[in-house]
C-alpha cells in the first residue's frame, strides 16, 4: 500500500471512523440541529456551524494545493460569518463538507508518493506533513464540536 494510501485511510477513519481517538466528525455531528450549530461558543470565540465551515475552506484549499493552486489563504477568511441559520442552510453546510472531504480523500489516494517531499510555499512543510496536518485539524476540531454539543445539551 502507498503511504498516500495509508494518508487517505487516515483522513476517512478521522471523519467517518471508525477512529482510534473517539467519534469521527460525522458522528459527532450526527443529532446536531442548526439551532445548535448556530448558538455561540460560551465565550463566544465560534460556533459548531463556523467550525465546520473552517473545517471545509481548509481541506478546500489543500485540494487546490494538491491541483496546483499556489494561494495562500488568509486565516481569517475561514471563519466565516453565518447569516442563513435556517436547516436547510445548515444541511448544506454539513453536505459541503462531506462533498469536499470525500473528494480530498480521492486526490489523496490517487496522489503519487513522490509528491509528498513537496512543499507548496517555501515556509510550509511538506505535502506530507501538511496532509498529516489536515488529520489533525480534523481531530481537534472533532473534539471542538463535542465539547460544544455537550454543553448545547445542559
Amino acid at each position: 500500500m502507498s503511504e498516500t494510501s495509508r494518508i487517505a485511510k487516515q483522513l476517512e477513519k478521522t471523519f467517518t471512523g471508525p477512529a482510534w481517538h473517539g467519534p469521527a466528525v460525522e458522528q459527532i455531528l450526527d443529532g446536531v440541529t442548526a439551532e445548535v450549530a448556530a448558538r455561540p461558543s460560551p465565550a463566544a470565540i465560534h460556533s459548531i456551524w463556523q467550525i465546520v465551515d473552517h473545517m471545509t475552506f481548509w481541506e478546500a484549499a489543500v485540494r487546490g494545493w494538491l491541483a496546483g493552486d499556489r494561494t495562500r489563504p488568509a486565516d481569517e477568511a475561514s471563519w466565516p460569518t453565518i447569516s442563513d441559520t435556517s436547516e436547510g442552510a445548515w444541511q448544506a453546510t454539513r453536505q459541503r463538507l462531506r462533498e469536499t472531504h470525500q473528494a480530498l480523500v480521492v486526490d489523496v489516494a490517487q496522489l503519487d508518493d513522490a509528491r509528498l517531499t513537496e512543499r507548496i510555499f517555501d515556509d510550509m512543510p511538506s505535502l506530507y506533513a501538511i496532509l498529516h496536518g489536515v488529520v489533525q485539524h480534523n481531530i481537534y476540531h472533532a473534539g471542538q464540536i463535542a465539547l460544544l454539543k455537550k454543553i448545547a445539551a445542559r
